[in-house]
């Protein structure tokens, strides 16, 4: 199969992330990131344009069709509902295949109004009040027509509290848990896989903390009637709220990547991988490991350094070996600094046969250029070269603090190791 070259839009958004971490390890995928400004994509993407203007900006349209026919763009991933909305409208203009079901799926989904009216007569959305004096009684919920993650949301407990309605949409409070249910429809019409999640553990609206939940006819039916109203084609989710009485809600229904998908990516269900192949006509099997899984999300560092060098002397007790074992953190610098095409040499004091406890902890003599074993009298800095252009890797402040007297040269501890890791693919 040749290449298919994906475009994530706008590529450092949490979904983006999701993305790239679905597609960058496929052999047939060649991932491409943009953004109209320079944030967290350029970190990972080893591909990465930051130069388009915002997409309302009128000379998007030009410079965005003219960066797909540069780059052979075969397909845009498009991560925010505005932007979905936008290029399914303006997808006549493309050769590139946008991953979105249409224009009038993405209306719908971006507008909870829309979504409310064409599920209205199904029993499981949300008692919606046209304004404040249609209210029977409080606490009810305000949100945007327009939003996601839940900013501008708030529980109203009063008439006093609900100000300024436009652009709102009020329904009936629901004080129930909350669901979100990950879906793949191919393109001969079927809804192939239906999976829900739990949401909870909640930070700035994204679901940092969910769990495989069971399904429920309940659900299914919610899915099935969403999938054949919408008409919907490749990867989305709605999202449902327990209502007082114990039913479930429709809160939402998007068409773009949830950052959590990755949940379901560990049991094999890759969901953006599943929609490229759909998009280009390719009929797709989908196999999903039984059994449970929860996924925890966290603030990732990830760094740039202006640091620029050819060689790595690095240590191996306590550096590269960690409390008897392999310190994997280490060892995924060494390969990776190796695929950068970096120089390794190996420097220790390691008591005993080196060579040995290399195999003892499966690390190949390969991985280095040189390896410099040294008695316990003898000193670093002494067999250290091509100073210019090298970094000194060891866990001793005494051995750093004399490398770098010596020879002026950078040097770090195994904390900093991180640091030095380009993440781009």
């Amino acid at each position: 199969m040749e290449r298919i070259r994906v475009l994530v839009f706008p590529c450092g958004a949490e979904n983006a992330l999701e993305i790239h971490t679905a597609l960058k390890d496929v052999m047939n995928i060649e991932l491409y990131g943009a953004s109209s400004r320079d944030d967290h994509g350029t970190y990972v993407f080893k591909r990465c344009d930051t130069s388009l203007p915002d997409f309302r900006d009128p000379d998007f349209l030009p410079r965005f069709t003219g960066m797909l026919e540069r780059d052979a763009i075969d397909v845009i991933m498009p991560t925010h509902d505005d932007l979905a909305l936008f290029l399914a409208r303006h997808q006549p203009r493309f050769k590139a295949r946008v991953a979105v079901p249409g224009e009038e799926q993405a209306r719908i989904a971006r507008s909870k109004r829309a979504t409310y009216a064409l599920f209205a007569d199904t029993g499981f959305t949300p008692k919606v009040y046209a304004d404040a004096d249609a209210v029977e009684k409080y606490p009810v919920f305000m949100k945007p027509d327009e939003g996601q993650g839940g900013k501008g949301s708030r529980t109203v407990r009063d008439a006093n509290e609900l100000g300024d309605l436009s652009g709102m949409v009020l329904t009936e409070l629901l004080p129930g848990e909350e669901l979100t249910v990950d879906c793949f429809s191919d393109r001969h019409g079927e809804l192939r896989f239906i999976g829900p999640r739990t949401r909870s553990r909640i930070f700035g609206g994204i679901s940092v903390r969910t769990a495989t939940a069971g399904m429920t006819p309940e659900m299914e039916h919610i899915a099935r009637t969403i999938h054949d109203r919408m008409h919907l084609r490749g990867l989305w989710y709605f999202q449902l709220k327990r209502s007082a009485e114990g039913a479930w809600k429709l809160l939402e229904v998007s068409v773009r990547t949830a950052g959590s998908m990755g949940l379901y990516r560990a049991l094999g269900i890759n969901f953006p991988l599943l929609t490229v192949y759909d998009l280009l006509d390719l009929d797709v099997s989908i196999t999903c490991n039984t059994g449970g899984m929860e996924m925890d999300r966290a603030l990732t560092n990830r760094f740039r350094s202006g640091l620029s060098y050819d060689v790595a002397y690095v240590d191996y007790d306590e550096t590269l070996i960690k409390d008897g074992h392999v310190n994997w953190n280490a060892m995924l610098y060494v390969y990776n600094a190796r695929a950068h095409g970096k120089r390794l040499r190996l420097i220790t004091k390691h008591d005993g046969d080196l060579a040995e406890s290399l195999r003892e902890h499966a690390i190949h003599e390969g991985l280095f250029e040189e390896i410099i074993h040294l008695r316990p009298d003898e000193r670093k800095s002494a067999h250290i070269r091509d100073t210019d252009r090298a970094i000194f890797i060891d866990n001793a402040f005494k051995e750093r603090a004399e490398v770098q007297r010596v020879h002026r040269m950078p040097v770090f501890d195994v904390d900093a190791i991180p640091a030095l890791i380009d993440w781009r693919e």
